[in-house]
Formats: C-alpha cells, structure tokens, sequence
C-alpha cells in the first residue's frame, strides 16, 4: 500500500482555507499557493540525510549538520504546477527543475504528452513531481511512468488537493512513489473535478478562468 502525508501545519490548513475561497482573487491565490509549496517543502524533504561538518564560528569550533549532498529535482506538470515550483525554490534553491506537459484525450481521456524536459543528471536527483490538483490521477501516473522510463528511481508527489479516487490510483500504479498533500477531499464529481475542491488551479493561478 501506498503511503500518503497530509501536511496539517496550522499555517498551511490556514492558507488552503484561503484559497478554497471562490472569492480570492488571482494575485493572491497565486501568492498564497506560492507560500504553501513552500510550507510544505519542509516536510516532504524531512528525510534528506545529514552529514557532520566543521564550522568555525566567531567564538569557537563547532561539530554542525549539513545536507549530505542530495540533489533535488523538481518535475511540475504543465501547467498549474508551475504555480508551486518558486515556494519549493526558495529553500531549495540549487534545485533543478524539469517540465513535463500533458493535456487530456478529448475521446480517450487519457494524457498525451506534448513536451517534456529534463535536467540531463535526472536519474541521480530526488525528484519531487508537482500536480496542485490529483483528481483522476491519470494524468500524475502518466508523468511519473515518464520518468521511471528513464531510469529515475527516486520519486514523490507533491500536491495542494488530492481525491481519494487519485490516490488510489497513484497507489495502483506506483505504491512505491509517497504522496504528499495538504487535504484529502471528498469525491470527484461528474466533470473530474475534485469536491469540495478549489476549483481549476491552473486557471485561478493564471486568470484564464
């Protein structure tokens, strides 16, 4: 089985509340998006090792932690992923980012690839793909099978909102990638969309709504 986190820091439950609001306009929910990714890189990089260095301070020698060299990638899925990729930069700034565009089969309803970039050392960075929204989980599944054609092997989700039909089939599909999210909502409803939900990210993000 899967694992999956739910990130309830107080702040973050706080800015969801926020950005649940069909009133909050597209500034700010881009902002407060921003402010949340970056919340929640705390905790989906928890686990980064440690190793001890000397540091000299201006009173003495100290024994301090550091991180142990692991690289970070971060994949955001065209396009409302983009929204989430700043927040996670500004603690992890010398992390790589890669791109991956998908869309939706209007007749099929699967995802069609129609761009994909990768930093050229992907397969030895921990890759964090970003999906705001896991709804019907096609299209994260999708993005991450992309990635383990190409060998990546160190793998996590970060998404805002995720339906519990998404999970279950990130869970199916890829039980060994853990999700990370800040709520679990209801359902989906007939259109796809997740319920109570907070709407198209990538439209609020962007005002194309």
């Amino acid at each position: 089985m899967g694992k999956v986190v739910i990130c309830d820091h107080p702040l973050i439950q706080h800015k969801l509340t926020l950005i649940r609001d069909e009133n909050t306009k597209t500034k700010d929910f881009r902002q407060l998006v921003n402010e949340i990714a970056m919340l929640m890189a705390y905790e989906i990089t928890r686990d980064l090792p440690l190793e001890t260095v000397t540091v000299k301070t201006p009173v003495a020698v100290a024994e301090c932690k550091s991180i142990a060299g692991k690289m970070l990638g971060l994949v955001p899925i065209l396009r409302a992923g983009l929204g989430m990729v700043d927040g996670i930069l500004k603690l992890h700034p010398t992390a790589k980012v890669g791109h991956i565009g998908l869309y939706r089969d209007p007749e099929t309803l699967r995802p069609v690839e129609y761009y994909i970039k990768l930093p050229s050392d992907i397969q030895e960075r921990e890759l964090i793909v970003i999906d705001p929204m896991l709804a019907t989980g096609g299209t994260a599944c999708y993005a991450i099978q992309l990635l383990k054609e190409r060998k990546c092997t160190q793998i996590k989700l970060l998404c805002l909102v995720a339906a519990p039909e998404g999970i279950e089939a990130i869970h199916n599909h890829h039980p060994d990638v853990p999700i990370y999210c800040a709520a679990v909502d209801d359902c989906l409803n007939d259109h796809g969309y997740i319920v109570p939900g907070l709407g198209d990210a990538g439209d609020r993000l962007f005002g194309t709504k």
